[in-house]
């Protein structure tokens, strides 16, 4: 039968002897980026979590409470523990070799496959330490076992010679590991940074609260101005609550106290801290699995969601919101701030380096551990549950929303975006110096106009009083052209699209009747702001016009004022008494000339502006977001029992205000 294949090559040019077989750690010197991940700076510096791990699975066995670690030159490092030291004696298997140069030399020899050395460890398929030994030019292991000191040397994984006693140690246990990367590997340049090795030993004390790690490291490693510390002692006896608190310190919260427990069940531990950040704060979500760091998230991530956000749906259920069962994890958990750390008999990883948990009954525990004391600190505080159910169910509304928008935008691809009509734009390129006037009506809009500066002062009218979004539905607030043309305005998109350095101008001014209508034309714009565009009150863009109520002429001489009590003053301290002034009472902007609206609302020179501030925390660091969104929710939301009770609670108050 002919071939096919003419031109290929023949069989004769592979046999037999083209098969090669690596043996001992050979594998590793030729593949190392199927051990630690290649061999650029976080493979390097995955050499000493592979050793750290060693250690820390002692401290977790309870046979070690302090790890030393000693960053002696930027290429070498001491990793030193008190646990019980690895086994001296001679291999059973291999009785020429100790069993410390079985550790050190062959890959998948360890004491963590039967679970009867460790319960629960983060070395699971013994390979660390020989891979480190493999990928290190010069290896040093010292044990000190039962009052003797033993020491071994080694070079790119081969032994320089067997394991010989030191001499005496009586007052010494545990396992020393002092390594030198191998530049063949790493290239030529390779150096351990201090900072990342500093934060791993701090991780790794907040995660185990019964351990010691006491850091060293050689001053001519640091800069002048370096953060990192020549010397410390790390040990948190708070545990993942400790490392949160310090991860927040500068960050505003939208809650003060953190859900934060430690459980024990059917052996495995689980622990975790959580709080949820304020508007324009990024959240994170760290999570461990037997002090080992899982970046890629897993199995135990997706149960501690499922907890939570099923917590909130039963609360929901419970209060009788129906919103709640639309709540997605995404939702619950936006701005979070996480740690979670598990303890697993025998867990699976994906990889040696382990960066993602895979464990199918990781789900499930973390779950189980999580959900009755999530739902337990919801019960202890209805005020903090229910802002955090209202809080989730406004970011699935936006979600929603969002969704619908992008819909919309698909069907409208072609169609080209105008400004709004009704608004009179000023001039000037230079966003931070223009004004928009958001004004009350057409009438007041027409006088605005005309007693603007048109270079920078842009005039927007408003019909009336618009749609309260605090209580008005997802479908209600896309579907309203008034806050469809003022976010048009603004050049920007309302809601998590927000984006602050889209805005058109530097100041939001609201400019309305100095009024009760004109008052809550102000709220409700106030209210839009807040819970569609929160980083444009936090940046200080949002401002008041303070228009006159009263204008109080004398001869050729005027004088405006805002209220009551500043007519009364002008009235005792700038006119003299001897003739009649003439008091007139604005009905509105609309009445005003625009030389006077410009002279007394508009004009940079001799208007004034209240700016909009919104406040985070107090001087004791107590949480204030929490408070604003509760008392928008009582004035501006649904519960028309909140508002009867606020107006009850202060009647006092006010009727002690009024002149009657």
């Amino acid at each position: 039968m002919a071939d096919l294949f003419g031109n290929a090559a023949k069989t004769d040019d592979y046999d037999a002897s083209n098969i090669e077989v690596l043996e001992g750690l050979e594998p590793v010197r030729h593949r190392p980026g199927m051990y630690i991940g290649g061999t650029d700076d976080r493979a390097l510096h995955h050499l000493a979590a592979e050793i750290l791990d060693n250690s820390m699975d002692e401290a977790v066995a309870g046979h070690a409470n302090r790890i030393d670690i000693h960053l002696e030159s930027a290429d070498r490092l001491t990793i030193r523990d008190n646990g019980r030291g690895m086994p001296t004696g001679k291999h059973p298997k291999f009785p020429d070799q100790s069993a410390v140069e079985v550790i050190m030399t062959t890959l998948h020899a360890g004491g963590k496959f039967s679970g009867k050395a460790y319960a629960t460890s983060g070395g699971l398929h013994g390979v660390g330490a020989s891979v480190v030994n493999a990928l290190s030019s010069d290896l040093m292991v010292e044990i000190a076992r039962d009052k003797i000191l033993f020491q071994q040397r080694f070079s790119r994984g081969k032994p320089l010679g067997p394991l010989v006693e030191v001499g005496a140690a009586p007052n010494r246990r545990g396992t020393s590991v002092s390594f030198t990367p191998d530049t063949e590997i790493f290239g030529a340049g390779a150096k351990f940074r201090p900072a990342t090795l500093y934060r791993m030993a701090r991780s790794k004390a907040y995660l185990f609260a019964g351990v010691e790690i006491r850091w060293r490291c050689d001053p001519a490693l640091l800069g002048n101005d370096d953060p990192i510390p020549a010397e410390a002692s790390l040990h948190y006896p708070g545990g993942l609550a400790d490392y949160l608190t310090d991860a927040t310190t500068d960050k505003a919260l939208m809650i003060s106290t953190p859900f934060a427990e430690a459980v024990e069940l059917d052996g495995q531990k689980f622990e975790w801290a959580i709080t949820w950040l304020g508007p324009g704060e990024d959240g994170f979500f760290h999570s461990y699995c037997n002090t080992v760091p899982t970046p890629s998230g897993g199995t135990h991530e997706t149960g501690f969601r499922q907890a939570i956000v099923r917590g909130l749906r039963s609360f929901g259920d419970l209060v009788g919101n129906k919103k709640a069962a639309d709540i997605t994890a995404d939702d619950a958990l936006a701005g979070g701030a996480i740690m979670l750390s598990v303890f697993l008999r025998d867990p699976q990883f994906q990889g040696q380096t382990k960066d993602r948990l895979v464990s199918t009954d990781a789900t499930r525990q973390t779950e189980q551990a999580v959900r009755d004391r999530f739902d337990q600190w919801l019960s202890a505080d209805a005020g903090r549950a229910t802002f955090l159910l209202d809080a989730a169910i406004e970011r699935a509304d936006d979600r929603k929303r969002r969704k619908k928008e992008k819909e919309v935008a698909r069907k409208s691809a072609t169609r080209r975006l105008r400004l709004p009509g009704k608004l009179a734009d000023c001039s000037s390129s230079d966003h931070e110096a223009t004004e928009l006037f958001l004004v009350e009506g057409d009438s007041a809009g027409g006088s605005a106009k005309q007693a603007r500066d048109r270079k920078i002062q842009a005039v927007l009218p408003l019909r009336g009083k618009i749609l309260n979004v605090a209580s008005a539905s997802t479908e209600k607030l896309s579907a309203n052209q008034e806050l469809s043309d003022l976010s048009l305005a603004l050049g920007v998109k309302p809601g998590k699209d927000f984006r602050l350095d889209d805005l058109r101008y530097g100041r939001i001014i609201i400019m309305t009747d100095a009024d009760v209508d004109g008052a809550h034309i102000a709220a409700l714009l106030m209210t839009y702001f807040y819970r569609e565009m929160p980083q444009l009150v936090e940046a200080g863009r949002l401002y008041l016009a303070q228009p006159p109520l009263y204008r109080l002429t004398q001869g050729g001489k005027t004088v405006y004022a805002l209220d009551e009590e500043q007519r009364e003053a002008s009235m005792k301290n700038i006119f003299d008494g001897r003739g009649k002034v003439e008091i007139s009472r604005f009905k509105g902007l609309g009445e005003m000339p625009p030389s006077q609206l410009k002279e007394t609302t508009m004009n940079p020179a001799s208007r004034r502006l209240l700016q909009v501030s919104l406040p985070l925390r107090d001087s004791v660091g107590a949480d204030l977001r929490r408070h604003t969104d509760q008392l928008v929710n009582t004035l501006m939301g649904k519960k028309a029992e909140l508002r009867f009770g606020y107006i009850r609670d202060h009647a006092e108050d006010a009727l002690a205000n009024l002149d009657v």
